[in-house]
């Protein structure tokens, strides 16, 4: 027996190893899926917020110790120096919030800057707006629905830019006329132009999410426990959870938010078209004329899709800069592409020298080269190198459709079957702005001056 036993002690020794291993392994991947279960509750981002500073930022530029200076270049009051992004290191999250607070601020900056530097007048929208609805607004000139002779509508791109911005970075990192759409707009009020400067961003009001209530179980749950130890029994476990991990997270909750979109402006192509609607079609310019930068260009291009006729009548020619339309996703038909290559033209990022025709897989409007690679530049105007090309224009009395023919050093426009005697000649002065950045040439205003019996323009080189 006793030998039977020693024989057995190294087997039963094994055994209880392995029995050992087992349960010291299972412990192990108890652990692991513990660790796998906190870890999938902390992400990299709730590990960067802890230790973040509050989310408390100034309300004005004199808080913040910024200042645009004589320039239009935001400098710090104290030191003089540009902004500086990476206010404190290693908290991106806290330096993007900073960043967009100060944004919102230079916001409304731009808006005083509309009503009080170039007299414009806000718009609401909707135009039946009631008190309890969220509305938005676009700027108007004084005589931007009065003005027989042209009006200028300006469509800025998508993002945070708000109405009378190209780019919040421009504003901050450069200066006032690089980043807002108000040079532009002195320019053509100057030639005559009545302006329109649309708002497409602003499609909703945010407004606090109302505090969420305790669920209350169904009444088809059998449950042994009263509703209140069954409530006490819930939040104790949660609490426990939460307080597991706590630690690791950030104390810093952001608030949750929902969006209340604007009756008919809930995105841009919708405000494109409302403001079509309820304002360009009801001014008085015989001739309209349209500057749409990046997403701009697309709502332009739908605007066409849902009211192509009106807009062929009324819109002498388009500008656009880095467009973001696509003539095959959206459906556009093929008189509307016709007209886009007669009326449009699209400067996009090249490197190509400026006002290179570029090749484009669409058969839409032409592309030329903006003269530089650097992307999300505005058209900014640089009135120090400005050279005027002239354009031959013909145009029949009553509605006509224009089209573009080029010639050599110039560019013709003529109405078709015009009678006999019966139309004047249109000196089309467009204007290109030569710019250190983006986009050197940009067709800012079209002065219409009527010319009767006027011959045909020599073709002049664009310099």
């Amino acid at each position: 027996m006793l030998s039977y036993l020693c024989a057995a002690t190294p087997a039963l020794y094994i055994l209880w190893i392995a029995m050992a291993a087992q349960a010291a392994g299972q412990e192990d991947r108890e652990k692991t899926t513990a660790l796998k279960d906190l870890l999938s509750r902390i992400d990299l981002d709730e590990l960067m917020k802890k230790d973040e500073p509050p989310f408390t930022f100034p309300k004005t530029l004199e808080e913040f110790e910024y200042a645009f200076n004589e320039h239009g270049q935001l400098r710090h009051t104290k030191t003089g120096e540009p902004f500086v992004f990476n206010a404190r290191e290693d908290l991106h999250r806290w330096n993007q919030k900073r960043y967009e607070a100060l944004g919102e601020i230079i916001t409304q900056y731009v808006y005083e800057l509309l009503e009080k530097k170039c007299n414009m007048t806000k718009a609401f929208l909707p135009v039946d707006s009631t008190e309890d609805e969220p509305t938005s607004f676009i700027y108007l000139s004084p005589d931007a629905l009065s003005n027989p002779s042209k009006l200028l509508v300006l469509i800025q791109g998508s993002g945070v830019v708000r109405a009378g911005q190209w780019a919040r970075r421009l504003i901050i990192n450069q200066d006032l006329d690089s980043g807002t759409q108000i040079p532009f707009i002195n320019r053509a009020m100057e030639d005559g132009y009545g302006v329109m400067v649309l708002n497409p961003n602003e499609n909703y009001l945010e407004v606090e999410k109302p505090a969420k209530s305790s669920p209350l179980p169904s009444p088809t749950e059998p449950s042994d426990e009263p509703a209140e130890k069954r409530e006490r029994k819930d939040d104790k476990e949660g609490k426990k959870k939460r307080e597991f991990y706590e630690k690791y997270r950030n104390p810093q909750k952001e608030t949750e938010t929902e969006r209340i979109p604007i009756r008919e402006n809930g995105s841009s192509e919708e405000h494109v078209l409302y403001v079509w609607d309820h304002f360009v079609s009801k001014a008085a310019a015989k001739n309209v004329f349209i500057m749409a930068h990046s997403y701009g260009g697309l709502s332009f291009v739908e605007l066409m899709n849902q009211r192509e006729m009106q807009v062929k009548n009324r819109v002498c020619a388009v500008a656009l800069t880095d467009s973001a339309h696509n003539i095959w996703l959206q459906e556009t038909s093929k008189g509307t592409q016709d007209w886009m290559q007669q009326h449009c033209y699209n400067w996009v990022s090249s490197a190509e020298p400026l006002d290179t025709p570029l090749e484009s897989m669409l058969p839409d409007c032409p592309r030329v080269s903006a003269g530089t690679e650097r992307q999300k530049r505005p058209p900014t105007p640089s009135p120090h190198a400005a050279a005027p090309l002239k354009t031959d224009i013909k145009i029949c009395r009553g509605p006509t459709t224009v089209t573009w023919n080029k010639r050599r050093g110039s560019q013709g426009i003529r109405g078709g079957e015009c009678r006999k005697g019966g139309y004047g000649s249109l000196i089309l002065s467009a204007i290109f702005f030569f710019l250190p950045q983006y986009p050197p040439s940009f067709l800012l205003t079209l002065l219409l001056e009527r010319h009767f019996s006027l011959p045909a323009l020599p073709g002049s080189a664009h310099t």
